[in-house]
């Protein structure tokens, strides 16, 4: 290969990328829109997997001369039909449900930082402390309980919007959310 051919290789495999590219973002953009708000909301790890996946699929396609359009349109829809399908899966079934999202991790409660969810999290006590900074409370002594979610987001529930916190009490004793057995 001639240094010329290493940087540039001639008007066609850019012509390539550009439509291939352009008809395989649309076909991406018209599957995630049928596919229902679920595939973009707040991620879980399967749905990080998800996304991951088709990210690399579409580099895959824009770089790669022998993966055609109908192929990359039938990636994507087989990714998008298998978050479908294990969403549907958990809707139906707690056990799966569980094995495939963690459960939300409670870390500090009236009070008192949960050490033991704290180190399975890895988290210290400076993080728990800058999360309710970010959640605008200046003092843990004005925060009920902090919760990670099972998609990642931290919880900052303030005492004086608790209620009876009941939530917050059967995630403590179960360690599974509300609801679930």
């Amino acid at each position: 290969m001639s240094d010329a051919a290493f940087f540039y290789n001639g008007v066609e495999p850019i012509i390539r990328i550009v439509v291939v590219g352009s008809l395989a973002y649309v076909s991406l953009i018209v599957l995630l829109r049928v596919s229902a708000k679920r595939t973009l909301a707040q991620l879980n790890t399967f749905d990080f997997i998800i996304t991951v996946a088709i990210g690399a699929s579409f580099g895959r396609i824009l770089t790669a001369r022998q993966v055609v359009l109908t192929e990359a349109i039938t990636t994507f829809a087989l990714l998008i039909f298998l978050q479908y399908a294990i969403t549907m899966l958990q809707r139906r079934s707690t056990r799966f449900s569980n094995y495939v999202t963690a459960p939300p991790s409670l870390l500090f409660y009236q009070g008192r930082f949960l050490e033991d969810e704290m180190n399975k999290q890895r988290l210290t006590e400076t993080e728990l402390h800058a999360v309710a900074l970010r959640e605008g409370v200046g003092s843990l002594d004005l925060v009920e309980a902090i919760i990670l979610e099972a998609h990642g987001v931290f919880a900052v529930v303030r005492k004086d919007s608790a209620g009876t916190g009941s939530l917050i009490e059967e995630l403590r004793t179960s360690g599974k959310p509300p609801g679930q057995k």
